[in-house]
């Protein structure tokens, strides 16, 4: 018996925000006094570091527990399951619902009662939550699925990321060109397959200094309501934080799977930054005393965006779909799932495809 993602769904919002689209923002420094460059160059920069030249925002009648339910349709029609039969329904995210032009989220009731609502599951067994974890929130969530499968608590779990950040950035921020929404949703079953299924995995929370690298705060446009707060970062100290801490947490996966480094195939990772991801699988295989190999990571962000809790589950389903160019994933090979994000959180999780 092993413990597998039987189907995988995901939402990509149609509406598609290039970089050009932010040529007429005033950008502001921290203190609100204008960027030093024009627009042109700090776009220009913003696309060297981050790789983004695109993302995707949802339309204005939709919230984030809509593309949840949307992404979650496909993942159950992908696995061909009952939605009656599923034991729990988990979903990651950090803002709840946020109408457009709101200043409130809302989450109550859970995002996740409101998919189980709108899934049409009658049966009160199925339990549904939402759970806060910045950015590796469905990565934790698959962990969680995990744990209920294992304990016999569960047999099938639903897990969910969604994210509408373009609600919550605050458009004064040159940062908030990174951000994009989107859902991504797996089910994740007990089978008697025994050749595939989660390895091992690994979680730490890095609070005592790092709590506050993500966060929410006033709008560099001082005449703006300060009583109005949007996401906010240290991106300097997120990058560190990064760099130091992501690599190691996927080793200490990686080695308790007992799987070696060379029959690795893919690393999917939150899709946060190109050249940060970058440098964090460089620095993972260094404590191997190797080289990435080619094509091990494949990239979203480059027309998708950072939709946070969303990045990795949409990932993985382009991937085993075939709808990443370049990029294939066959039966039996073994990937690791990474993420970093708001807390300071981290994870990974060695599946066997």
């Amino acid at each position: 018996m092993s413990i597998q993602i039987t189907g995988a769904g995901s939402f990509i919002p149609a509406n598609e925000i290039t970089n050009e689209d932010f040529a007429q923002h005033h950008f502001l420094s921290d203190d609100g006094t204008t960027l030093p460059h024009t627009n042109d160059i700090v776009i220009g920069k913003f696309k060297d570091i981050t790789g983004i030249s695109s993302r995707r925002y949802a339309d204005d009648n939709i919230l984030s527990s809509d593309m949840a339910f949307f992404a979650s349709q496909k993942a159950i029609e992908n696995a061909g399951i009952d939605p009656e039969t599923i034991d729990y329904i988990i979903l990651a995210h950090n803002f709840g619902d946020v109408r457009k032009g709101a200043i409130q989220s809302d989450s109550v009731p859970s995002l996740a009662s409101r998919v189980k609502q709108k899934l049409g599951i009658k049966n009160p067994k199925c339990v549904a939550y939402d759970i806060l974890f910045g950015c590796p929130g469905w990565v934790e969530g698959m962990i969680q699925a995990y744990a209920f499968i294992k304990a016999g608590m569960a047999k099938k779990c639903l897990v969910i990321g969604a994210e509408t950040l373009s609600r919550v950035v605050d458009l004064h921020d040159r940062d908030s060109m990174i951000y994009a929404d989107g859902a991504g949703a797996t089910i994740v079953e007990l089978t008697s397959d025994e050749n595939s299924g989660i390895l091992a995995h690994e979680s730490a929370t890095f609070a005592y200094e790092e709590a506050g690298f993500l966060y929410f705060g006033n709008s560099y446009n001082k005449d703006l309501d300060p009583d109005v707060r949007y996401i906010k970062m240290y991106g300097r100290k997120i990058y560190e934080f990064a760099l130091n801490q992501v690599p190691k947490a996927m080793k200490e996966c990686v080695d308790k799977s007992g799987i070696a480094i060379n029959d690795i195939k893919k690393v999917l990772i939150h899709q946060a930054n190109e050249k940060m991801d970058e440098a964090i699988i460089n620095r993972f295989y260094k404590l191997y005393g190797q080289n990435p190999p080619e094509n091990i990571m494949p990239m979203s962000i480059h027309k998708l965006g950072n939709s946070s809790v969303a990045t990795v589950p949409t990932l993985f389903d382009l991937l085993t779909s075939g709808r990443l160019e370049g990029q294939q994933l066959h039966k039996g090979e073994v990937i690791i799932f990474a993420s970093v994000g708001a807390g300071m959180n981290v994870n990974a999780i060695v599946y066997r495809y």
